[in-house]
């Protein structure tokens, strides 16, 4: 066993591309661990000129001048950024002011319903075990809606770090769809010479991270308009913010939907107790759960979905605890990255065999 290892080691410190694509990988991952925090807007432009590119991209391939290109998106995601930020985010921020402020009331009403199955089941449940069951959510529930209610005042506190992000990441983003080839070219002046692994691996990566990036919002988009018309014409309480949490949920493959579903069940329970409209939102919910998993999952993200579904939730949890949201939204791609960083490594031992 340990010559067996030691010799795959010296194979691959004889390739000198395989010890190429391995430092760059490593030393890209460990600035962005330990300097992610400092240069975090100029990664979150990066990530969004990289989205930003396909629109450019398919006005490119119409015979439209790249430059005109390149305004003509970022207008437009500069129109969008403002619509979202003054008119999306408000309401949002409304309904979970309100949410926050009507725990208390939420909490009684979910006790009383709870006295009642003890008149119901007095031999499963007893008047005692309720009491102290309540009294322990409801604390917990107070603390929460402080805590909700307190984030504005955190948030006015940042105000510093929200003008960055509003001023330099826009102003980022436009001189990286502007001068992509300049900014690339001299990078890569400093990558090793030796890469013939390394762009196999970027080029197969970069197509698939570009599909995943493009996918992942128009699922986002798709799941959270679909679940705000379904909850607006059923009538459901705060119907804005639960449709915003459902589309975010898509975030974090298998565990998002259930997490998701938890305060949308506990919202139409205490709105509407055990009744037909609980019944109608809650299978109206689990179909739009259902043909997102089945139909819009496969079909946008053919590649990630041939990874096993115990890798893309421990990517997410890995890249989440290591990067935060971005490693979350960026697990499948980096899953990818290590397996085709595998698959490379396999393919340059059979070479040098």
């Amino acid at each position: 066993m340990g010559h067996s290892l030691l010799d795959w080691l010296k194979r691959k410190t004889d390739n000198p591309e395989a010890v190429s694509l391995v430092s760059v990988i490593l030393a890209l991952g460990l600035i962005i661990y330990l300097f992610g925090h400092i240069i975090a807007p100029i990664l979150v432009a990066i990530v969004l000129a990289y989205l930003l590119e396909w629109g450019i991209g398919a006005l490119v391939k119409k015979s439209c001048p790249r430059m005109i290109a390149v305004i003509t998106v970022y207008l437009l995601f500069i129109g969008l950024s403002i619509w979202i930020i003054f008119g999306l985010l408000p309401v949002i921020w409304s309904q979970l002011e309100t949410l926050a402020s009507q725990i208390p009331q939420m909490v009684a009403k979910g006790q009383h319903l709870l006295q009642d199955l003890t008149l119901r089941y007095p031999d499963y449940l007893t008047q005692d075990s309720i009491q102290d069951m309540t009294n322990r959510i409801g604390a917990q529930m107070g603390d929460l809606g402080k805590y909700m209610l307190s984030i504005s005042y955190s948030s006015i506190m940042n105000i510093a770090a929200i003008l960055i992000y509003m001023i330099l990441v826009p102003l980022l983003v436009f001189f990286f769809l502007k001068d992509k080839s300049l900014i690339i070219g001299w990078f890569s002046q400093y990558f090793p010479k030796n890469r013939g692994l390394l762009k196999k691996v970027g080029s197969e990566v970069n197509q698939q991270i570009g599909n995943y990036i493009t996918g992942k919002v128009v699922e986002i988009i798709g799941v959270g308009v679909a679940t705000y018309i379904v909850f607006l014409y059923m009538g459901i309480h705060y119907p804005l913010l639960l449709a915003f949490l459902t589309g975010l949920s898509v975030l974090i493959p298998y565990i998002g939907a259930v997490v998701v579903t938890i305060p949308i069940a506990i919202i139409s329970y205490l709105q509407w107790g055990w009744s037909a409209d609980f019944g109608y939102l809650m299978v109206a919910h689990l179909c739009i759960q259902g043909i997102d998993g089945n139909f819009i999952v496969p079909l946008l993200f053919s590649e990630a979905v041939s990874l096993h579904p115990v890798a893309i939730i421990g990517a997410a949890l890995i890249f989440g605890g290591i990067w935060g949201f971005w490693g979350v939204f960026f697990a499948i791609p980096l899953a990818t990255l290590v397996k085709a960083m595998i698959n490379a490594l396999k393919e340059g031992q059979a070479v040098d065999s």
